[in-house]
């Protein structure tokens, strides 16, 4: 009776573990300390105690889900380790670009780079190849897609 109350709690303890260390190691291992607890519940206990000790984990385990969705990233602690802030832009949009005309910088089949206000850009062709050296013009601005037309 002691062993699978041990490993239960200790299961239950390593599986909150898990959501503030690195890796997997301690959710895997209370996992394991959980069925193993369900296991010699049903050895030690008979199969009346091993039914009652599998429901009462998958009940623990389920509302132990449900809180932790439902508490955990609003609370001070997680506060602590997440960061809410930017740090910075990434400046993947470039609408400046939209109607400037540059040189197929390689070959475009239909994704490649081409040389536009002397700066490398990843373009993508409306549909055909187009060859290296070749002038374009910039039709589209799509987030960070550039479409180039062969002019």
């Amino acid at each position: 009776m002691w062993l699978v109350v041990t490993l239960i709690v200790v299961g239950a303890i390593l599986l909150l573990l898990e959501t503030v260390l690195p890796g997997a190691v301690a959710g895997i291992a209370g996992a394991v300390c959980l069925f193993a607890g369900v296991v010699v519940a049903y050895r030690d206990l008979g199969v009346e105690s091993g039914n009652l000790t599998l429901v009462g984990v998958m009940t623990g385990l389920l509302v132990g889900t449900i809180f932790w969705i439902k508490y955990f990233p609003q609370s001070r602690f997680i506060r602590r380790f997440a960061s809410e802030r930017t740090s910075g832009e990434i400046g993947t949009e470039r609408p400046e670009l939209l109607h400037q005309t540059g040189v197929a910088f390689t070959t475009l089949r239909p994704s490649g780079t081409a040389l536009i206000n002397n700066q490398r850009v990843d373009v993508v062709t409306e549909g055909p190849l187009i060859e290296r050296g070749t002038p374009v013009k910039v039709i589209a601005v799509e987030g960070i897609r550039v479409v180039v037309r062969a002019i």
